[in-house]
């Protein structure tokens, strides 16, 4: 059968799209299951303590340091709960911060009270409250794709990423609103940025330092740059991820007078 140079490419695209003349879309990626997994990479899914230090930087000049250690619990609907003592500095030695579903609270052990704290609340230089104490962001907003981006990482090295766009679904999360760039190849999450219910970026933060942690390659550093001023740099750095059977019982305000590092 001799067919004409049309014919044949009538033929070609009618079989590739099966018959109908035109070429089927490509389903967009899941969001929600790109987000789950770059999750379980930020933190551990399950309980576990973390050593935390908090260095903030105006140039290159270090303006501010607070140590802390996080203690989290995956509670049954997913999300982490979260006490978070303050190792230094000394002033603030002692200070126990709680996260609980959507409450925060802040336990000063000199008067022996607990107060109300917003998650969005500055703790040291860029970093917030909401920061240090350890969530997963799939608890806290509703992601939606936003197609593929090349960025240039942590590292400084270019690399291929899924753009996720994240809605703020709770009163615990930080942010309002977040673009969050996770690698196409093994679903790191590398770079964020975070913004306020008006549209303002607050910061923009970088994920690096990556080590074997808990059976996981994580980031063990986050570089936090403020959105208004880029000479104001916070970095924030974990060290010795370690599992712990951590007690139900131990994340109420009423039991924070017992905690005991």
């Amino acid at each position: 059968m001799n067919l004409s140079r049309r014919q044949f490419g009538k033929l070609i695209v009618g079989g590739l799209a099966g018959g109908s003349g035109l070429l089927p879309a490509a389903a967009a990626p899941d969001a929600g299951r790109i987000l789950a997994k770059a999750d379980a990479i930020r933190n551990p899914q399950s309980s576990f303590v973390v050593d935390v230090s908090l260095r903030a930087f105006k140039g290159k000049r270090l303006t501010d340091e607070t140590r802390v250690t996080t203690h989290s619990r995956k509670s049954g609907r997913g999300q982490f709960k979260s006490i978070v003592h303050v190792n230094s500095p000394s002033a603030d030695r002692g200070k126990l911060i709680l996260r609980n579903g959507n409450i925060l609270w802040m336990y000063d052990p000199s008067s022996k009270a607990s107060v109300r704290i917003s998650p969005r609340q500055r703790m040291l230089g860029n970093a917030s409250n909401g920061d240090v104490v350890s969530s997963n962001l799939v608890g806290d907003y509703r992601p939606s794709y936003a197609g593929e981006e090349t960025i240039v990482d942590g590292g400084q090295q270019k690399k291929s990423c899924h753009k996720l766009n994240l809605k703020a679904i709770t009163r615990s999360a930080p942010y309002s609103r977040v673009e969050l760039w996770v690698d196409t190849g093994n679903f790191r999450p590398l770079k964020g940025k975070y913004y306020t219910k008006s549209g303002e970026l607050i910061k923009v933060a970088w994920y690096r330092g990556w080590k074997s942690q808990m059976g996981a390659v994580r980031p063990t550093e986050i570089v936090i740059v403020d959105g208004f001023d880029p000479n104001s740099v916070t970095i924030m750095t974990m060290n010795r991820y370690r599992p712990k059977n951590l007690p139900n019982s131990w994340f109420h305000k009423e039991w924070l007078p017992r905690f005991e590092l």
